[in-house]
């Protein structure tokens, strides 16, 4: 019974691990990795979530204000089998959009107002993180497994 409380949970089940570079070009739109999965006991992944994430952040300490924008994702669905012990690795390309505020916008297409926007930007302490989230479906677990890293766009 122990046995299948731990299966029901995920305990000893699917561990996720995202291979990825450190830096990403802007400009391509697209995220190129591995996914690895790794078990104990063999069991069936249902369905991957794949999708990178912008965390948008401005203004200093008490006055911080924080928005997520999601900038793509995938949907693996075909069933993989995780033999017990023995990891397995998946490709995936995973395309982009980048979200552009006003203030980005006047910076790529002034010229002179690109030096001031980007003091403003420093001035109000604008700064955007990227992280990629994988999340797996398993037969027969009630938690999902998954794993998030952050990345470089440039």
């Amino acid at each position: 019974m122990f046995g299948r409380v731990k299966k029901w949970l995920g305990i000893e089940g699917v561990k996720v691990e995202l291979d990825l570079q450190e830096e990403y070009s802007k400009s391509e739109g697209m995220i190129e990795g591995k996914i690895r999965f790794f078990s104990q006991n063999t069991q069936t992944v249902e369905l991957i979530r794949i999708k990178i994430l912008e965390r948008y952040s401005r203004g200093k300490e008490d006055e911080q204000l924080i928005d997520e924008y999601d900038m793509g994702q995938i949907y693996l669905d075909d069933p993989i089998e995780i033999p017990a012990n023995e990891p397995i690795e998946i490709d995936f390309g995973l395309p982009f959009k980048l979200v552009k505020s006003e203030m980005d916008e006047l910076e790529e297409k002034n010229i002179l107002a690109g030096g001031l926007v980007k003091a403003a930007k420093w001035f109000r302490g604008v700064k955007s993180e990227y992280r990629i989230e994988a999340t797996v479906k398993v037969k027969g677990t009630a938690l999902d497994p998954f794993d998030r890293q952050t990345v470089n766009l440039v």
